[in-house]
Order: structure tokens, then sequence, then C-alpha cells
């Protein structure tokens, strides 16, 4: 490993730097020889599944001390290029022996050093050649390392400056002390880029950026990342380790496992003291489909809700794919008393009954609470959950029927008709019943299409007439064409996670009338995203009704789910195979107030051919500069009649 410290002019000072935090370079070669020694990238053992794990969002962590070195200052520049190369110092047995240093000289030179450091801070900082005194090393380290304590032994400062920052501080350092504590309470506050909520784009390479999109490394800020609860669909575990720095970020990864051999195959295929796993219980034939992540950093969490699984291709790394993702920051309280004081909204409180659904720790769960959710109350947080619901308050948050209960929390005040535009990556057996289920889901009313489904003959064949009107009316499917698949820059083999099946587009039930075709407007770039645009027919009625879900669920009823009459119980029963999450937003009027969420700069809307007409009123120019439309609208056809032309609809596997 490359020497951090090569540019300093005192070479002996790093060495009593690593001894005054308690590393004895012959004690850990004596430990290692006996397997006693911890690795300084192990984890604690305080995160994961189940009862088997801890509270990994725990600051006062029993063995591992979070050392901020954020004010620090070199006496000399590093260069730009070996800047960017800098790790955490590791002290090792390694690194000691190599310097080729005596240990005992070294440490009367350093307990020299400080006690004239502690004479000249008592005579007011100066050095009795009038120099000022140089700064402690450990102020000059790279931020936010990870140091390993002997057990029994504490090494954070007692009192309220080691809440907030805790650092490092042995027993041979304890007069510095004060001096550390002082540097962390005057540390300035943390600035949270996305306080209150934003919608991107994913970056694409070779397009250019406009403001709202975002990359991998701007979401996940690798450097300063603590703990990191991922889920997803697919994943790419050398391009995460890329992404993730495991030696400083504690792992959670929420997977599917088909059975127990391949959850411990999982498991045996990544180091244990870093990563774990959450296995979401899987209800007959269905889909880990959902996609988020619980990001922690010093003084905050972040929330994202991508479209997009973790792999390169679906952050744009290979220029062919793009999707969308929902970000917010949410500030951690500084003190218990706010943390109580805090009620739950309703978006804290369906996150962490989806978490607790999926089996995430209870005790990380629970520390979720030590932040602060409200700004988050101006989204709803959508999911589904698989299996066969019975009971009310189970079948009435979740799903379709869940998503209406949201729409109606959020706006509740809406105006029929509605224009409802679906942007998906994939297409299940849809007919005109799913449809009209989601139509009054969109209307915030879930329950209509039910009970007229339930009623008699004579009430539900005039509601279904009116139904299928207005779905044919004022909805559309983006999905797309073969064309657009195979001129894209990824061409057939870039379409593998678009799936469509021919025998649901021959069914004579599938509404062929409303797909269009999904293309972007990144010349050549295919879209995984997952969004729906909801807004009245009526240009005059819809300020402050129109809303938008960014999310994991395509158009399906595996996604969505369906409410059938229960034969035991004659009562509605919600049936569900896949899980999803996504995030519901209401638009809000022009004349935004202090609530409004953070608009992405350059996030203009995007229009087809005919861009320089305006269609305000009569488009989704309602969504400009708070969510992307990344498609060309309102999109081509796709042919009805087509069995074998470039504008049929692209189908898996058939290329």
């Amino acid at each position: 490993m490359a020497d951090p410290w090569a540019d300093d002019d005192d070479e002996e000072l790093k060495l009593a730097i690593a001894l005054s935090l308690g590393y004895d370079p012959e004690e850990q070669k004596k430990r290692r020889e006996k397997g006693e020694l911890i690795d300084l990238t192990q984890d604690d053992g305080n995160s994961g599944q189940g009862n088997n794990g801890g509270d990994a969002e725990q600051e006062d962590d029993d063995d591992l001390v979070i050392v901020d070195r954020s004010n620090a200052v070199r006496p000399k520049p590093v260069p730009k290029q070996d800047a960017a190369a800098e790790q955490p110092v590791v002290p090792s047995a390694t690194v000691f022996s190599a310097l080729g240093l005596d240990r005992k000289q070294m440490e009367e030179e350093r307990l020299s050093r400080a006690y004239k450091r502690k004479v000249s801070q008592v005579d007011g900082g100066d050095r009795d050649d009038g120099r000022p005194t140089r700064r402690s090393r450990l102020d000059e380290e790279p931020p936010l390392s990870f140091v390993r304590r002997e057990k029994g032994k504490s090494t954070i400062p007692k009192g309220p400056a080691s809440s907030s920052a805790p650092l490092a501080i042995s027993e041979d350092t304890k007069p510095a002390a004060p001096k550390a504590a002082a540097s962390a309470s005057s540390r300035p506050p943390v600035v949270l880029p996305f306080p209150r909520g934003v919608i991107k784009k994913t970056w694409a390479y070779q397009q250019p950026r406009k403001g709202d999109d975002i990359k991998i490394e701007e979401v996940l800020q690798k450097q300063h990342l603590q703990l990191a609860v991922v889920s997803s669909y697919q994943w790419d575990e050398h391009w995460m380790l890329s992404k993730i720095d495991i030696a400083r970020t504690k792992l959670i990864l929420v997977a599917f496992a088909a059975n127990e051999a391949q959850k411990e195959e999982m498991r045996s295929n990544v180091p244990r003291d870093r990563i774990r796993f959450c296995f979401p219980p899987m209800h007959g034939i269905g889909a880990m489909h959902s996609k988020l992540m619980l990001l922690k950093y010093e003084g905050y969490m972040r929330i994202v809700v991508p479209t997009g699984n973790f792999m390169s291709y679906d952050w744009g790394e290979t220029g062919t794919m793009e999707n969308m993702v929902f970000i917010i920051d949410l500030p951690k309280f500084e003190y218990a008393e706010q943390r109580e004081a805090q009620e739950p909204n309703a978006f804290s409180e369906d996150l962490f009954y989806f978490l607790r659904a999926q089996g995430l720790d209870e005790k990380l769960v629970s520390s979720l609470r030590n932040y602060d959710f409200t700004e988050a109350d101006r989204y709803a947080f959508v999911h589904t959950i698989p299996g066969s619901h019975t009971e009310e308050d189970v079948w009435s948050r979740t799903g379709y029927y869940g998503f209406g209960e949201k729409v109606r929390g959020l706006v509740r005040c809406t105006a029929e008709p509605l224009d409802v535009d679906f942007v998906c990556a994939s297409l299940g057996a849809i007919n005109y019943g799913l449809l009209s289920a989601m139509y009054y889901a969109c209307l915030g009313d879930p329950l209509l299409e039910y009970e007229a489904r339930m009623g008699s003959k004579s009430k539900r064949e005039p509601f279904t007439a009116r139904v299928n009107f207005l779905v044919r009316e004022h909805m559309r499917i983006f999905f797309p064409s073969r064309e657009t698949v195979l001129q894209s820059k990824g061409g057939k083999d870039g379409a593998g996670t678009i799936c469509f099946q021919s025998k649901w587009w021959q069914a004579p039930t599938f509404p062929r009338e409303l797909l269009r075709d999904c293309k972007s407007v990144r010349p050549g770039v295919l879209m995984h995203s997952k969004i729906i645009y909801i807004r009245p027919n009526d240009p005059d009625l819809r300020s402050g009704r129109c809303l938008a879900y960014v999310g994991s669920a395509n158009l399906s009823e595996s996604a969505w789910g369906k409410l059938v009459r229960d034969r035991t119980t004659d009562k509605p029963k919600l049936t569900c195979r896949n899980w999803e999450c996504g995030v519901l937003l209401a638009i809000e009027e022009a004349n935004e107030g202090p609530n409004t969420p953070v608009i992405a700069e350059g996030g203009a809307q995007s229009r087809g051919a005919n861009a320089g007409e305006d269609r305000r009123g009569d488009d989704l120019s309602d969504f400009e500069g708070r969510v992307p439309v990344p498609m060309e609208w309102p999109g081509r056809v796709i042919c009805e009649g087509a069995t074998a032309d470039a504008r049929r609809p692209w189908m898996f596997g058939e290329g």
C-alpha cells in the first residue's frame, strides 16, 4: 500500500501518531500470529437480518470508531492526482516494519514533542522561534477512516461534543482531547444536497448533461458512505464493489434466493464480515423486483428509489440504457427529545411497514426514527407485498389499492376524466380489467372498480362500458417498438431487460390501441424507467391536481395485484406476486411556497418532433421542472395489425 504520508517532512511523526492511537506493531504481530487481530475492515457484527443482527444505524458502535478528520490541513498541498488515490490510513505490522525505525526512540521523541506542544499552548500557541505550532497530525489525516479499538478501552471523549462527531482519542493523547472536542463542535452543520427530494434521470455515457440527470457516484458518495441497505432485482457484484468501499461501508443486500442452499451460496461468495443479506419471503411464483437504497452518512440519511437495478448499464455506463431515480436527504436529530417528539407520517410508516415485511432487522428499522421525516411527508411511499392478503389493514395499504389510497391522501380533489400515461420496461398480460382498476386508483377511488365488478349485472355492464371508454380515450402505454430497439446503440443485445411476449400481444383482450412507441429523447438510448403521469384532462383543472409515480412497478397484475372476493370469508382479498416499491409525488401549483420539492436545474420538459409547438394543457408540460419526461410525447402508435414488421412491440427473446 502506498504511504499516504510520503510528502511529509517529519517521517517519524506518523508512526508516533499510530502508537498514540493504541497500535503496538509488536503486539499486533503477536496477535496476528495467534489469529486474534481484528482486521480494520471488519464489521462489528451489529447489522444484518433477523435476530442475528443488531442496530446497523447505531452511532455508538462497540468496536468501531469513526474518526472525523474533515478539518484536515496539511503543511504541503497534495497533488491532485495523488489526492484522488489517497486511502484511509490502516496501521499494520507491515507498515511499521517497513519503516525500519526504533519504536522506543520514536515514542520518547513523540512524548517530548507532545510536552513541548502542551507548553507552547499555555504560552499562547507559538514556538520559541516565533513560528506557530504545527497542527496535530490527527487533524491532517484523510476524512472518515475507521479505527478499531481494544475491548474495554474507551477512546471516545465523554460529553456532548463526542455525540455529534466522535474522535478516536486514546489514553496516551488525553491532553489533546479538549482541542479535538472543540474542533468537532466548531464544524459547520451538515449540508443536505436534496433536503426536499428530487427526481432525476440517470446519467448516460456520451449524452450531454443538462442538470436533470445524476451519476451513481453522485448518488452513493462513496468516500462518506457509512452504511448502505440496497435492494435490487439484478446484481453486478464486481461493479457494485467498485462503487461501494466495503472497507469503510457496512453493506446489507436485500435479494432473492430460491431456497436455503442458494442463500448459503450467496453468503459464501462475499466477505461475511462486511456484507450481510436479507432474503424477503416469497409467496408462490413472483419476483423480488423492488429497488431501494438507504444510505447513511455523517448527520443524515439518503433514501433512494431507482427504477433500475444495481447494474452498470442501468446507470448509464454503457450508454445504452437509462432509468429514473428519486432521492431525498433526511437530517439526523441531534437530541433524543427531538426523536421522541416526531410524529410518524404516512411516508415513514409505509416505509417501515415495507422494510419489516421484507425481513430487515427490527433494530435497523427502528433506528431510522433517528432521522427527521418531515420533508418526506410531501411524498407517498408506494409498495407491493406479495401474497394473498385477506386482512383489510393489509390489502388496503399495498398494491394498486394502496396506491389509490395514497393518491387520495395527496390530492383530495381530483377531476374526471383523467389522462394517464404509463411508461414501462415490461408488460404483462394486461386487459381492460386491470386498466380499469388502475384508472380508478389514479383517481383516488380504488374500491369503485371492485364494487362494480362484484355487483349485479345491471350495474356492472354500464359501468364496464363507461370505464372502457375512459381508458381507451385517456390512457397511453409507452413501450418500445422493435424498430426502436434495433436502432438503439445496444441493439437487440441491449434489450435483455425489456420484456413482452407475443402471446399476450396476440390475445384478443390485449388493449393494442393504447400502445405508443417509447423512444427516448436521448438518441439511441433505451428506457428501463417505470413512470406514471396522472393529470385531469381539462387543463383548467390541472393546477395542484397532477401526480407522478416513479418506482419499480411495471404495468402488470403481478406488480399491482388484483382484488377478488375470498371464497371462504366472502370478503375482499388482494393477490400480488412481486415485491415492488416507488414514490408518488403531487405536483404543486405554479406559485410554489417553501414546501416545494427541490427542482433539478435544467429539468425542462422533453418533447418529440413538435418541440417548437405550444402544447401546454395538451401534453406533459405540467410536470416540467419537477419530473423529467424522458420519452418523445405523444409517441407513435404501434401498428395494431402488424405481425412481423418493425413497428410491432419489442418481443423478448425474438430478436
